[in-house]
Parts: C-alpha cells; sequence; structure tokens
C-alpha cells in the first residue's frame, strides 16, 4: 500500500513540470539567439570591412 500511496504522490506533483517548462524555454531561446547570430555575422562582418576600408582612404585635415 506504501509504494501505491507514493506513487500517486509522485505523480501528483507539478514542480519538476514548471521546472523543466523552464529549461525548455530558456534552451529555444537561446537558440533562437545562436540562430540570430549566424544570420547577421557576415553581413556584420562585411559592414565593418566596408567601413575600416573607408576609413584608410580618408584624410584629416590638421590645419585650419
Amino acid at each position: 500500500m506504501k509504494l501505491f500511496k507514493l506513487t500517486r504522490k509522485f505523480r501528483n506533483e507539478e514542480d519538476g513540470a514548471v521546472t523543466v517548462d523552464w529549461v525548455v524555454l530558456t534552451a529555444a531561446v537561446v537558440g533562437l539567439g545562436a540562430a540570430a547570430l549566424a544570420l547577421i555575422r557576415t553581413e556584420t562582418e562585411t559592414l565593418t570591412q566596408d567601413i575600416a576600408d573607408y576609413l584608410a582612404t580618408s584624410s584629416v585635415k590638421t590645419s585650419f
């Protein structure tokens, strides 16, 4: 009988389910962030190189 009570109590508790929900939700957010980073990384590198090329060819006047 004690085993049945323990099994019923284990089945009715929901604390672990909430933890699993948060872990899955956090993993989804991290995955979406990684996917977004992968999508914009190449464009950011291209833009950074364009800015570096522009600054390399620019000249600065040091007198008035």
